[in-house]
């Protein structure tokens, strides 16, 4: 790996370890925003759901608008609007304030990361290589990921919330200045021929309307009319969407992408495999703090392990593995190592030890560090060069659903369970081990199924290790 694709991928890595860091440093904080800023507990859901519906729901538009202007720009653009939301969510002193700077580092972090694989695609070309450029990115999210828990316990605890938010702008400010002198200047292919202003305003309203009901469910119930009629309208926005798709000239989402069944499969794949891994680092969390009664701090060094092994496999395993054995077989490698994981889970007694109950499931959870590099690959895989930020903003939004999904669904069913359980006279700790429990099965069993997709649609190539095809390997314009 030469100097300057070094910098490149410290660059990106920089990048996603601040929006990863600010994903999950916020959910440690959340007490103390809440007592400061007055939020009543369903208020207090949107400081993370502003950032989700605008991440999610902007992703898809700005992967291909990265295509036309060039994804560099893109890429730039993105992480000053989310450095600037950062001093903004800082210096909030109001609840208003801070949800319009959540949703506003949301459409940052949309921005930035839609093109961040398609810049890493084009800048390492060998198997080998990419391969282990993949593996230090997925590393620099798993890290950004537990880091995240345990500096915002530090940081609330020592100084206030307010520098959960403040501690991404130096972050920022060095990655825009990387970006511009490391970061190659690509040109795009331009608006010549047209924009689908159509199809961007119903691709983008029916993943924000989607995403806006998924992480309602929690608070106003699956059956609910508001529900329904949300999720249909998001559906119907979504189906008009696609026939746009197919009847446009100039599409945002070329139909054609999904003929490749490791495009197709791979983010299906991602999409089950995340609402089950997202879920499990917030359930688990929560089991520490309302089962165990860990505090803030030790629920986020409890969860370390679970963050060195994805880590540790991701950056020192994976590529290798990957090299020599395909990335579906390691993939399907490390969903057994996660389902086998998520099973121990179902397990969770009311008084747990934490070196038999819990060290176990964090280390099989290792297999992240497989699946994500893997995932990532195949993800990427036959993207024509002018489809590469496209295929980067589809494989990102598939993330982000899976995520909102994951969530939403299980915490809701746990949530379900625990109730029934009290409403049986179980004592507190009892009824919330039940329903995480149930949740903790259900995410087996989208592992499941995952491992079913990717034994019968995903391809076995000699070996895959993120590649493209070969026009995607240049740098468009």
């Amino acid at each position: 790996m030469s100097v300057s694709q070094r910098l490149i991928l410290a660059t990106l890595s920089a990048s996603m370890l601040m929006t990863i860091l600010d994903g999950s440093i916020v959910t440690v904080a959340m007490p103390s925003i809440q007592r400061d800023l007055g939020f009543s507990p369903s208020e207090l859901s949107w400081t993370v759901n502003a950032y989700l519906i605008a991440f999610g729901g902007l992703l898809l538009l700005a992967g291909r608008l990265g295509d036309l202007i060039g994804r560099r720009t893109m890429f730039i653009a993105g992480n000053v609007v989310f450095t600037a939301a950062s001093v903004l969510a800082g210096a909030a002193t109001g609840r208003e304030v801070l949800i319009a700077a959540r949703f506003l580092q949301g459409v940052g972090s949309a921005l930035a990361a839609s093109v961040v694989l398609g810049i890493l695609i084009t800048h390492f070309t060998g198997n080998a290589e990419r391969a282990k450029a993949i593996g230090v990115f997925s590393f620099t999210g798993a890290a950004g990921a537990s880091v995240g828990q345990v500096l915002g316990g530090v940081l609330t605890d020592a100084l206030n919330w307010h520098w959960i938010f403040l501690i991404n702008v130096p972050i920022g400010l060095a990655t825009v200045v990387l970006a511009l002198r490391v970061v190659p200047a690509d040109r795009g292919i331009g608006f010549g021929a047209g924009v689908d202003v159509l199809g961007a305003v119903l691709v983008t309203s029916g993943l924000m309307l989607g995403i806006y009901t998924v992480v309602g469910i929690a608070e106003h119930g699956w059956l609910a009319a508001r529900t329904l009629t949300l999720a249909l309208v998001s559906a119907l926005l979504l189906a008009g969407f696609l026939v746009r798709q197919a009847t446009a000239p100039a599409p945002l989402l070329p139909l054609r992408i999904f003929r490749s069944r490791n495009v197709s499969g791979a983010n299906a794949v991602q999409m089950l495999t995340l609402a089950a891994m997202f879920a499990f680092q917030v359930l688990v969390a929560l089991y520490m703090q309302q089962v165990l009664g860990y505090n803030a701090l030790r629920t986020g060094l409890a969860m370390l392990p679970a963050a060195v092994a994805i880590g540790g496999v991701s950056l020192f395993v994976s590529a290798p593995l990957i090299t020599r054995l395909g990335a579906r077989t390691v993939l399907v490698a490390g969903l057994l190592l996660l389902l086998t994981g998520m099973a121990w889970l179902t397990r969770l007694p009311v008084h747990a030890d934490y070196t038999v109950d819990l060290l176990p499931m964090m280390v099989l959870i290792a297999g992240g560090g497989l699946v994500l590099p893997a995932l990532t690959g195949l993800g990427m895989s036959d993207a024509e060069p002018s489809d590469a930020g496209l295929a980067s903003g589809l494989f990102n939004t598939t993330q982000q659903i899976g995520m909102a999904i994951g969530v939403a669904v299980l915490t809701t069913l746990a949530a379900s369970r625990t109730g029934s359980q009290l409403a049986e006279g179980v004592s507190e700790a009892a009824a919330l081990t039940a329903g995480y429990r149930l949740a903790f099965t259900v995410a087996a069993g989208l592992l499941v199924a995952a491992l079913i997709v990717t034994v019968t649609v995903l391809r076995r190539p000699a070996a895959v290790a993120g590649s493209v095809s070969s026009e995607a390997l240049t740098v468009a314009g």
